[in-house]
């Protein structure tokens, strides 16, 4: 056959296409593999000690015996799918609650209450094995302008305390320090505390940090905050044992400058490149972001449009790029009006009504966050717990059928394909579609065994990477 292109013509015009794909690849390689919490929790620095995550996790659960004694009552308070079938009187809930446990693995997923069942037995051996994923110390709202002596002295005691809960190992897997922002009145402010902070750390760990260990720069408007702080990590970092490059950093979204900038463009890429490589994530403050849009108080909420506007801005903006996204937080904690041990009935009764409410309401935030491709959100206490992991639970649970078919699919499809060196797109896909399963196992909505389904191995699994799948596959192939 005559072809009108010349193999040295279209040697040349692919040649530049690849280059273009290449560079392409470079900005935009897909989500990252390793774990995202599927939670941040905020709390005044003056209130952080060593065993924080330990006395949260006590506090959790005692939420969520207080006011949900069993399965049937914590899926009726946050209505769970099918909630409505599950039974009132106790008689009944005791009955269901012996089958349920009686029941093989297989009888349960095929009983009307496994959702409920699974859901809630999930979220109390979560609370026992790691109810706090992710904690930043807060030297920002949650601490406030204090004097200068307050904060330096509290930035002193901090840093001492992360480094005693990492020599106790009580430390929660990730963690991290919030500081005031780069704003003109508050920028020196900001410096002075993490320099303070990571200088005391840095002095009893010998320098080391610890594990997943950032800094979150908030109210960020423009690049040349971050790129600041970029500066301020690498004089630290030369001027102490931290290795070079160790100090990594994350950014809020909470000014309407942060999504549509002065020359009416969207600066969060600009603000990724300023980070030189430090940009790990960036998270929603939904509260600070809906004031700055003129909303009220009352309608200040994680789902008012203006926040949907702001996050799909976000998605569009950082997707593909592994930077990771939170939403925000429901300021509506589940706390009771009524303290004390000597409660009447009634008082009880109205405590256990208040925080069922609030559980609903950021069970229904956290749920539509999820819906949006938001994995992980904040919580502002302990007693916010029980309704986070329950809303992640549930949610990879009723998806889990459906995904499990979809990477299947794609597993086999992939095995036949043959992978060349420049072309990713579709371990970008894979991995997309396998970051679901790491999620969802993660966090201990699903076990490494629930994700054999898919066609992959446990130590395909362990990976983590979808492209280091399908080159071990043809290599063995």
């Amino acid at each position: 056959m005559n072809l009108s292109l010349t193999n040295e013509a279209k040697d040349s015009i692919l040649n530049e296409l690849g280059k273009a794909n290449k560079a392409f690849q470079v900005i935009y390689p897909g989500d990252r593999s390793d774990r995202q919490p599927v939670h941040t929790v905020y709390g005044g620095a003056d209130l952080f000690t060593a065993d924080t995550a330990e006395k949260m996790a006590g506090a959790a659960m005692k939420t969520l015996t207080n006011n949900a004694a069993n399965f049937v009552e914590f899926a009726k308070a946050i209505e769970l799918p099918g909630f409505e079938d599950l039974p009132t009187r106790r008689e009944k809930i005791e009955k269901l609650i012996q089958k349920m446990d009686d029941f093989s693995e297989k009888e349960r997923k095929n009983h009307y209450s496994w959702l409920a069942y699974t859901t809630y037995n999930k979220v109390i051996e979560k609370l026992k094995t790691e109810a706090l994923e992710d904690f930043r110390i807060d030297f920002e709202d949650g601490f406030g302008n204090r004097s200068w002596d307050e904060e330096d002295e509290t930035a002193v005691k901090a840093a001492k305390e992360v480094a005693k809960g990492m020599k106790a190992k009580s430390l929660p897997p990730f963690i991290g320090i919030r500081i005031k922002p780069f704003t003109e009145d508050l920028k020196e402010r900001g410096t002075r505390t993490l320099d303070i902070f990571l200088t005391t750390l840095n002095e009893e760990t010998k320098g080391k940090l610890p594990e997943n260990f950032v800094v979150m720069l908030p109210k960020v408007t423009i690049p040349e905050q971050v790129s600041a702080l970029v500066k301020i990590f690498e004089a630290i970092e030369a001027n102490t044992k931290f290795k070079k490059g160790s100090l990594k950093m994350e950014m809020m979204v909470e000014q309407t400058q942060a999504v549509i900038d002065k020359d009416g463009k969207n600066p969060l890429r600009d603000f990724v490149l300023a980070s030189k490589g430090r940009m790990i994530a960036t998270a929603f403050g939904t509260y600070d972001y809906t004031a700055h849009c003129n909303i009220t108080a009352k309608y200040q909420d994680m789902g008012h449009a203006v926040c949907d506007f702001a996050h799909h801005f976000m998605k569009v903006s950082l997707g593909a790029t592994g930077i990771w996204l939170s939403d925000g937080a429901t300021n509506v904690m589940p706390i009771g009006p009524h303290r004390g041990n000597d409660l009447t009935p009634e008082q009880i009764t109205e405590n256990r009504s208040v925080v069922h409410r609030s559980w609903k309401k950021a069970f229904d935030h956290t749920r539509y966050s999820l819906w949006k491709g938001l994995y992980q959100g904040w919580d502002l206490n302990p007693a916010q717990f029980p309704m986070r992991y329950a809303a992640v639970y549930s949610f990879f649970l009723e998806s889990y059928e459906d995904a499990a078919k979809r990477l299947k699919s794609f597993v086999e499809k992939a095995a036949r394909a043959t992978l060349t060196d420049d072309v990713f797109d579709d371990a970008a896909t894979g991995q997309g579609l396998l970051n679901y399963f790491l999620r969802a196992m993660n966090c201990g909505a699903i076990s490494a065994e629930d994700v054999l389904a898919t066609g992959l191995t446990m130590e395909e699994i362990r990976m983590r990477s979808f492209l280091k799948i399908l080159e071990s596959r043809r290599a063995k192939a």
